[in-house]
């Protein structure tokens, strides 16, 4: 699914550059569940943005189903996310005055799906999600494990052929933590990839293969023959 060559990032701030990542190479194949660990500053967010196609390298290729998408322009990119990609950050970045079903609907919005199929796939994640005793709630009214479900909801609505997580339990207590781990995993089971940067060494653990940087450079990868769940 993902093949990244020779990639760099290189930021410029008047005479100053920081390479925040430095000649990666890196392939992630449909149905994995990676893990990108690595201290602060190491480039693993960096990594995710490009991923994303937030962010585009300085040099190298990225691949994502067999095609550059490096050199392409940001409309081109924008439909790509939006076909492909669901995205799930340490913050949630739910909007506050949206009810859960309709922060949950904003992407299907975007892809100009009709509104009755849109009602049916959000009703439909949101029972998955077990969430959908709360869908006309704002996400204030939530707790943190349940509004991360919402946004683990709003990134699969597009069924989306990537998962990149962010965190995804940094603002959560263990408990929750430990929920949204089992639900990451239960999806990657059913076939989602997913790729999570992550600082906990617990939650790495339900990865299929965990990454290592250092000072914007892979140092180690590792397949797991052992997850929980």
């Amino acid at each position: 699914m993902i093949e990244l060559k020779q990639l760099s990032r290189v930021f410029r701030t008047g005479q100053l550059e920081t390479t925040a990542l430095n000649n990666i190479h890196l392939s992630i194949q449909s149905g994995e569940f990676v893990a990108i660990m690595g201290p602060s500053g190491c480039g693993k967010s960096t990594l995710l943005s490009i991923l994303g196609m937030l962010d585009s390298p300085s040099r190298g290729q990225y691949l994502f189903k067999d095609k550059d998408v490096a050199p392409l322009k940001e409309h081109q990119l924008a439909n790509i996310r939006k076909q492909h990609l669901g995205f799930v950050f340490q913050s949630f970045n739910l909007i506050d005055e949206l009810s859960v079903a309709e922060n949950v609907e904003l992407p299907l919005q975007y892809l100009g799906v009709a509104k009755a199929e849109r009602e049916a796939r959000v009703a439909a994640m949101l029972k998955r999600m077990a969430i959908d005793h709360r869908a006309d709630h704002k996400p204030l009214q939530l707790s943190g494990g349940q509004q991360q479900r919402v946004a683990v909801a709003r990134a699969l609505v597009i069924n989306p052929s990537l998962i990149l997580a962010d965190e995804p339990t940094g603002n959560l207590d263990s408990k929750n933590s430990e929920e949204v781990m089992q639900l990451l995993s239960e999806l990657n089971r059913q076939g989602t990839t997913i790729v999570m940067v992550t600082h906990s060494e617990h939650e790495a653990q339900y990865a299929s293969r965990i990454v290592r940087m250092l000072d914007g450079q892979i140092v180690s990868e590792r397949v797991l023959e052992v997850k929980y769940g």
